[in-house]
């Protein structure tokens, strides 16, 4: 498994119905029970299998420009 994507729980979860709905089995990967530390949102992590980047890539490029700040 490799780690394709970081960000808030949301954000994840969407990347991650976008990878499942073409056939890419995505894991989320959230070490913290909390969903804040002091008041800032935790980072979770998003994880496909290494053979499958190349299909993902481009999913995977999309999204991240299109969810800058």
């Amino acid at each position: 498994m490799i780690t394709v994507y970081a960000g808030n729980e949301v954000s994840v979860s969407l990347l991650k119905g976008r990878l499942e709905h073409i056939g890419i089995l995505a894991v989320i990967q959230n070490d913290s029970n909390d969903s804040f530390i002091l008041g800032v949102p935790v980072a979770v992590d998003l994880y496909i299998q290494e053979v499958d980047y190349k299909k993902a890539e481009a999913i995977i490029n999309e999204f991240i420009r299109n969810n800058k700040g």
